[in-house]
């Protein structure tokens, strides 16, 4: 989702019906888009932003010689591919801890989906406590102090990984996610060029949603299939390519409640996983009491070159996109990884009123206290001014990436 725009309509408690608004972008991988789909709505185009981006400094753990490149770095240095074999899996790269920033870029520009929001530089994210680790878990937060005046924007962090990948088994565990009245977090990857390079969105929602979806977005020539394998998730689109305007993309309503927002923190929040090769991109998603033995083992924070995840063991995924009708490799490639929490904009603005949210979203940006929560991993206390259950904190436990044994980072599909 470095490019997006999207609009997500609700349906009833429980349930989400989402379309999107967007300008076709054509903007580099460093941008954004957001686009969605559930309730077919018309859409219109919405440009993106270059990210200039701010490096880091620190150390992370770096498992092979291709990581650590810049996201500028145009040569092979920086791209993981893969022929599509399956495992067993070796570490690529994991972010935790203390050193998750040391290899991410901190957006700076004006949000492209319209939000109120202003993406602060990592410099400025970390002296205001919106960018911070602390006991071996990662936080990246919305500005919860400053009273605004409605219309003004509200800090908050957007981040991309410099290391990119057209290909590979992603594994992510969070702790905590935001949500709520006016906010829209996003966990996602983008390629280059966008919808060129492809998008995938692996976690996103808006206000009071549910549950999660998973969104492809892709140009011509992709549409969504199955094949055997029957995911668990309600299919709420099949068409991926951006075509005329339409960027709702393709996609799944996962049925667990326990995949987004209260439910997920009240689940003292679980595990992302996803793979992405020849076969096709598949994504699954467990509770924190249901993540499988293999990733518990190696979800320790200090575990970070021990154990090798088995996909095949985990049973049926919550979202699947057969090659069948959809040709992964010039389709998707080059992915940068992103976090970030806009507030309002074209999806979470454009439905705040039919959410159940109080007032205007404005007025809810205005207002700190609408984003102060307390988490423990026993107790998560809401404060809840004006009727409102919000937060907009990430806790990330880690991120990892992996290759099949024996990958040549210089292969393609």
């Amino acid at each position: 989702m470095l490019c997006r725009s999207f609009f997500l309509l609700f349906l009833t408690a429980g349930t989400l019906a989402r379309g999107h608004f967007g300008r076709q972008s054509t903007h580099p991988k460093l941008g954004r888009h957001r686009h969605h789909t559930l309730n077919r709505l018309p859409s219109q185009d919405t440009e993106d932003v270059d990210d200039p981006g701010h490096g880091d400094s620190g150390t992370w753990t770096n498992t092979t010689s291709m990581i650590g490149a810049s996201k500028d770095d145009t040569s092979a240095s920086n791209t993981s591919t893969s022929s599509g074999a399956s495992g067993p899996y070796k570490l690529d790269v994991r972010y935790t801890g203390q050193d998750f920033f040391n290899e991410w870029d901190f957006f700076t520009a004006a949000d492209p989906t319209h939000g109120k929001v202003n993406y602060l530089s990592k410099e400025d994210a970390k002296s205001k406590k919106l960018a911070y680790t602390n006991n071996g878990a990662t936080f990246l937060a919305v500005d919860d102090k400053t009273t605004l005046q409605p219309g003004q924007n509200r800090d908050s962090v957007r981040i991309t990984s410099k290391k990119t990948w057209s290909s590979g088994l992603f594994i992510a565990d969070f702790a905590q996610v935001p949500y709520g009245c006016s906010v829209w977090p996003a966990y996602w990857s983008v390629g280059p060029a966008w919808p060129t390079g492809g998008e995938i969105d692996v976690f996103e929602g808006v206000n009071n949603q549910a549950t999660n979806q998973y969104t492809l977005h892709t140009s011509k020539g992709c549409t969504s299939s199955q094949g055997s394998i029957k995911p668990t998730g309600k299919v709420s689109n099949k068409q991926c390519a951006t075509i005329n305007g339409d960027n709702t993309g393709c996609g799944f309503i996962d049925p667990n409640e326990s995949s987004y927002g209260a439910g997920f923190n009240a689940a003292d929040g679980g595990v992302f996983a996803h793979l992405w090769d020849k076969s096709g991109i598949k994504i699954w998603h467990f509770a924190r009491n249901e993540i499988p033995q293999d990733i518990q083992a190696i979800s320790d924070y200090g575990a970070a070159t021990t154990g090798s995840p088995n996909p095949d063991s985990w049973g049926t995924p919550v979202a699947f996109w057969s090659p069948d009708t959809c040709d992964m490799g010039s389709h998707f490639h080059d992915h940068s990884l992103v976090f970030d929490t806009t507030l309002c904009g074209d999806w979470a603005g454009a439905t705040y009123s039919s959410s159940g949210c109080p007032g205007t979203c404005e007025q809810a940006v205005a207002d700190p206290s609408n984003f102060k929560s307390e988490y423990s991993s026993f107790v998560y206390i809401h404060q809840m001014p004006t009727g409102f259950s919000t937060d907009a904190k990430w806790k990330i436990n880690y991120v990892s990436v992996y290759q099949p044994v024996g990958l040549d980072y210089n292969s393609s599909y």
